[in-house]
């Protein structure tokens, strides 16, 4: 099946935010630091409730890794991933080490993320955006 023009991979992923809660408390330090990167840390703890931010971050990272066709193999880790937010902007994807270096080789140009949550589910969505549905071997 042929990609529509410009689509380089898509990936969602849903996370229930008592789950990410539960690993968070037991685990602490430990996990944040294993999945989250410092600024992400830093944005989810300023949160009344950070929980739905860390699951929506959970879940941003998990669609990224789903749309390059990874999953969490060739190399990719999860740090290697980071949603960035500015003020008054919306989420964005920034990319690091083995995982960008997959997505150059697909030829992604621009990477869209949807993110949502309630208290209970927080839902992500990425778009890869390449050189007319194709990659960087040419294939469509």
């Amino acid at each position: 099946m042929k990609r529509p023009a410009g689509a380089v991979g898509i990936g969602v992923d849903m996370v229930e935010v008592e789950r990410i809660a539960g690993v968070i408390q037991e685990w602490r330090e430990r996990f944040l630091n294993r999945i989250y990167t410092e600024g992400e840390i830093r944005y989810c703890q300023r949160k009344r409730d950070p929980y739905p931010s860390f699951a929506g971050r959970f879940a941003a990272k998990e669609a990224v890794f789903k749309a390059l066709g990874t999953g969490l193999r060739q190399g990719v880790r999860w740090k290697e991933v980071q949603v960035v937010r500015k003020p008054g902007g919306p989420p964005t994807i920034e990319l690091q080490g083995r995982t960008r270096e997959i997505s150059e080789r697909l030829g992604v140009r621009k990477i869209f993320l949807s993110l949502s949550h309630t208290k209970g589910v927080a839902v992500a969505t990425v778009l890869l955006e390449g050189n007319n549905g194709e990659g960087a071997d040419g294939r469509a």
